[in-house]
């Protein structure tokens, strides 16, 4: 009886090593489940039906973002994977959860409907600025290239603000969104109950990003840390808060 439970667990661990390593296969060729590539500048786009040109010049730009990191490499590959028939979007979501979209290692997957012409990617009705998206995207792939799989989310244990709030520190750089006292206007005036904030393009920022990206601008613009002190920094995320708002009060009486 012993010996046949052995037998059968081992059955059941080559199995599953099987499934892990095809799907490792799957998610790190993304080919495998596209019926085209393209190339463009140094990125890889994976797609089934014919690009809009104009997704092209969305790329340029949220590369342009992407240089203001201090994490940025020049030389580095990405691959873009867009939602357009293939079934490799779906299994990301299945595996990671559903998002706009998800950056990691060296790929980008868009998870909703992309237009390139009024540079937006909708989901579930809200809207997101693509360039801003891309970027996004973009510096959690920078994030692991410079930290590496070990020291990145979610292997290491690095809090949610400084991770997700980089992201949108790099990516948000619209003319309304520079300033720190009007982006903190912009938190401070919308609904309590919405898990959105809107800007003046008609996109949105998760609640919680928004306010990633807020102790972010502060710590980086205001305390002029770099993004490397950040990730060593030992103060509470609630402590910054308490300090911003400070700052906030301060310098809102000063205008």
């Amino acid at each position: 009886m012993k010996r046949k439970i052995k037998k059968w667990a081992l059955r059941f661990t080559v199995t599953g090593l099987l499934i892990v390593g095809l799907l490792l296969i799957i998610i790190l060729n993304p080919i495998l489940t596209y019926a085209n590539k393209t190339e463009h500048a140094s990125f890889t786009i994976y797609h089934q039906k014919p690009i809009d040109s104009l997704l092209y010049v969305r790329l340029d730009e949220a590369a342009v973002l992407l240089q203001k990191s201090e994490f940025y490499r020049h030389n580095l590959k990405l691959d873009i994977c867009l939602n357009d028939g293939s079934v490799y979007p779906t299994l990301i979501r299945k595996l990671r959860g559903r998002a706009f979209a998800w950056g990691f290692y060296d790929k980008v997957v868009l998870q909703g409907k992309m237009n390139e012409k009024d540079n937006y990617l909708e989901l579930n009705g809200y809207k997101w600025n693509l360039i801003q998206l891309l970027a996004h995207e973009m510096t959690h792939c920078v994030q692991y290239d410079k930290l590496g799989l070990w020291k990145s989310k979610p292997i290491a244990s690095i809090p949610n603000w400084k991770w997700e709030g980089y992201a949108e520190y790099i990516a948000r750089k619209n003319q309304d969104q520079t300033d720190l006292i009007r982006n903190i206007d912009r938190l401070e005036q919308a609904p309590k109950d919405s898990w959105e904030i809107s800007f003046e393009d008609g996109t949105i920022s998760p609640r919680d990003y928004y306010e990633y990206w807020l102790l972010v601008q502060y710590c980086l613009n205001i305390k002029k840390m770099t993004y490397e002190q950040l990730l060593k920094d030992k103060t509470k995320d609630v402590v910054l808060q308490k300090e911003m708002m400070g700052w906030y009060e301060q310098n809102k009486r000063a205008l």
